[in-house]
C-alpha cells in the first residue's frame, strides 16, 4: 500500500505502552509506508461512576475518549483509536494509585491470587464506530516485603492500573498470564484488528 492510502491516524492516548503496540502494529501490515500517527490524549475524569462496574467502566472511558477527540479530528478517513485498561479485583477497580502508599495496597492485595485485566477499545472512522472489550486472567506470585519494596523503589507503579507493569519490572510480580499480553499491557492487538475492520479498515499483516 503507497502511503498516501493511509488514513489519518489519531491515538487518544499518550501512553508510552499503546503507542509501542500501535507503532508495531502498524509496521506488521504496512512496513515502511507507515509514517507515523497523531498522539492527541483524551483530557477527562476517569473516576469510577457509583455502581459502575469494571467493565462497564473501562467501555464507557473507551468510548468517551474516542468521542471527545474524534471532534477535533473530523474527517471521513480519519481513524482514532482509544482505549482504557481497569484491574478487576472481584469486582473491584483498580485504578492507577494515587501515591505509594494505595500502590502498596494494592499490590499486597493482589499478591498471590488471580485478578482481571479489561482493555476496551473504541474506534471511529467517520460516521461509523466500533467498540469492543478484551479480558485477561493474571496470577500474582505470592510478593513478599521484600520484592514489594523493591518494587515500590522503581517508580513504576506510579501511573499503572493495579499499580504494576507486566511488561516491565512488574513482569517479576506475576506467576501466569491467561489471555492476550497485549490486553493487560494495554492495547489488545486481536481485538484491535476487530473494531478497524468493523469501522472499515481492513487492514491484513503483510498486504
Amino acid at each position: 500500500m503507497e502511503p498516501h492510502a493511509l488514513p489519518k491516524i489519531v491515538l487518544a492516548s499518550s501512553s508510552p505502552r499503546r503507542v509501542d503496540l500501535l507503532t508495531q502494529y502498524l509496521d506488521d501490515i504496512f512496513g515502511e509506508a507507515v509514517v507515523g500517527f497523531v498522539i492527541d490524549p483524551a483530557d477527562l475524569d476517569e473516576t469510577p461512576l457509583q455502581g459502575e462496574t469494571p467493565l462497564a467502566h473501562v467501555q464507557r472511558l473507551a468510548n468517551t475518549k474516542a468521542q471527545l477527540v474524534a471532534q477535533r479530528h473530523v474527517g471521513a478517513d480519519t481513524v482514532v483509536i482509544a482505549g482504557d485498561t481497569t484491574v478487576d479485583v472481584a469486582g473491584a477497580i483498580f485504578g492507577k494509585p494515587v501515591d505509594d502508599a494505595e500502590a502498596r495496597s494494592m499490590l499486597q492485595q493482589l499478591s498471590g491470587r488471580t485478578h482481571h485485566v479489561h482493555t476496551a477499545l473504541a474506534v471511529i472512522r467517520g460516521e461509523r464506530m466500533a467498540h469492543v472489550v478484551d479480558s485477561a486472567a493474571v496470577t500474582m506470585t505470592h510478593i513478599t516485603e521484600e520484592q514489594l519494596n523493591w518494587y515500590l523503589a522503581t517508580g513504576e507503579h506510579a501511573d499503572k492500573a493495579g499499580a504494576y507493569a507486566l511488561q516491565g519490572q512488574g513482569g517479576a510480580l506475576v506467576d501466569k498470564v491467561v489471555g492476550s499480553l497485549t490486553t493487560v499491557i494495554g492495547l489488545p492487538l486481536d481485538a484491535l484488528a476487530e473494531a478497524l475492520s468493523a469501522c472499515g479498515c481492513g487492514w491484513k499483516i503483510g498486504q
